[in-house]
């Protein structure tokens, strides 16, 4: 069993304008046309059996129709999706609890593209409100390809949010997952800052990009049971990923928390 727990798709009229312009502003390739059928095609062909695709709202007027469409992913077999919120979104607590009643288990934030740092009180407030009402937040953290010049979410900075959030707790069950191994190209932070706290890691976009050594190390460190495979479809080669995922030195049931089995307790499955 494989789960997939970081992918992104458009409707088909929006990818095919997203996908070119977000390669452009990127400099980066990609492995698919963002669209739910490559999706699974692509998950066929790599041996994928189920993905999670995370919405990000870039402006809050998009609330309403990228929740539109994450619902009709919802209703997709073997797709999930998070929901998508914006900081400066009105009536916080109203949305998630809204996201929340649909049935989503989860939301995405992205720092970067959402122009707001990690430790701004106004993400602190959607992710205490989330955290309360059971959710998880999926964060892109580290570097982005497209603002590379001002990280708004690196390692530092998380553990400062996650203190906070836990300060007067105990027996945390983890709700944050910082994607991209905790910070895409920060990995020596993560191990400082991260490593051994109440979060999980993705793998997205790192596996063959970040140290194969490092990345055995922070799974034995911070323990494979807060990892979660995903490779950030369609900005990695899916049946690339799973390779190298297979080749890291763990054992096999460290693998399987990470392929599926975190995932499937996240996810309700």
């Amino acid at each position: 069993m494989i789960i997939d727990f970081h992918t992104h798709v458009f409707p088909d009229k929006i990818a095919v304008k997203t996908i070119p312009y977000l390669m452009e502003k990127g400099g980066i390739d990609s492995y698919g046309d963002g669209t739910l059928n490559n999706l699974k095609e692509r998950m066929k062909s790599s041996g994928t059996d189920k993905a999670l695709v995370l919405p990000v709202c870039t402006k809050p007027s998009q609330f309403d129709s990228i929740n539109k469409f994450a619902a009709i992913l919802n209703s997709e077999e073997n797709i999930y999706s998070f929901g998508g919120i914006h900081p400066d979104c009105e009536d916080i607590k109203g949305k998630l609890e809204f996201l929340k009643s649909s049935g989503f288990r989860g939301i995405k934030l992205h720092p970067d593209y959402q122009e707001t740092y990690i430790c701004d009180d106004k993400y602190y407030n959607i992710i205490k409100t989330a955290v309360e009402l059971g959710m998880f937040i999926t964060i892109h953290a580290g570097v982005d390809v497209a603002y590379p010049d001002d990280v708004h979410c690196p390692p530092k900075e998380s553990r400062k949010l996650i203190d906070r959030l836990y300060k007067d707790s105990k027996n945390v069950e983890p709700r944050i997952i910082l994607a991209h191994l905790g910070g895409i190209d920060m990995y020596d932070d993560v191990e400082k800052y991260l490593v051994g706290q109440p979060v999980y890691f993705d793998l997205a976009v790192i596996l063959g990009m970040a140290p194969k050594e490092q990345v055995e190390r922070i799974i034995k460190n911070h323990g494979a049971d807060k990892i979660l495979y995903a490779s950030d479809y369609p900005w990695s080669d899916l049946e690339l990923n799973i390779e190298i995922m297979n080749s890291l030195e763990i054992s096999d049931r460290e693998k399987e928390l990470i392929l599926y089995k975190n995932a499937e307790r996240i996810l309700g499955i």
